[in-house]
């Protein structure tokens, strides 16, 4: 059950990071050692959970603090700004595969194909992953990969105990769906 003291401590601490933005925006830039304490334990388990590289994780991981400190201007304080944060973080993920995508040759592809037969599964688990709701996706990455407990997940994404928990089953429902009709064509 989602207590009223976690809910103040989610909103207390919303506060406390939407504070850190704002004055980010004026050019503060101890607000962004502020910001980054309070949430690099989570995003950096979020990048890595997507890249599953340590190092290309680091990368990227820099370049999100840098895109959040550029953009902490054109924040709009809804209250949920962890999700702002991973959305950044997503982003800046997506963009790093669509580096090594353009530098990958074809016989590469070819090559990973043939000696790999993973690569079939991981090509299905990715188009079954398009195939729900980002919500869904970053509740299952955060649990699954990330290995974050639901309440903690509640916490990061601003999200009652209960929504996560159903996203969570209802994605998992889906994607096990999707699997299952691939399998039989």
């Amino acid at each position: 059950m989602y207590s009223k003291e976690s809910y103040e401590y989610n909103s207390q601490e919303n506060r406390r990071l939407e504070t850190a933005i704002q004055k980010m925006a004026s050019g503060d830039k101890t607000a962004l050692a502020d910001l980054y304490e309070r949430t690099h334990t989570a995003i950096y388990a979020f990048i890595v959970s997507i890249l599953k590289d340590k190092n290309t994780a680091d990368d990227v991981f820099q370049e999100v603090y840098l895109k959040v400190y550029e953009n902490a201007a054109s924040y709009t304080a809804k209250g949920k700004p962890m999700a702002w944060l991973i959305t950044i973080a997503k982003n800046q993920c997506l963009m790093q595969f669509r580096k090594v995508k353009a530098t990958e040759s074809l016989e590469d592809v070819e090559e990973l194909w043939t000696t790999n037969p993973d690569v079939e599964e991981r090509m299905l688990l990715e188009a079954a992953f398009k195939q729900i709701s980002d919500e869904e996706r970053n509740i299952i990455v955060l649990h699954v990969l990330s290995g974050l407990k639901h309440r903690e997940i509640a916490k990061i994404l601003d999200l009652p105990l209960a929504t996560v928990l159903s996203k969570y089953h209802r994605g998992l429902k889906k994607l096990k769906g999707i699997l299952e009709e691939n399998a039989n064509e």
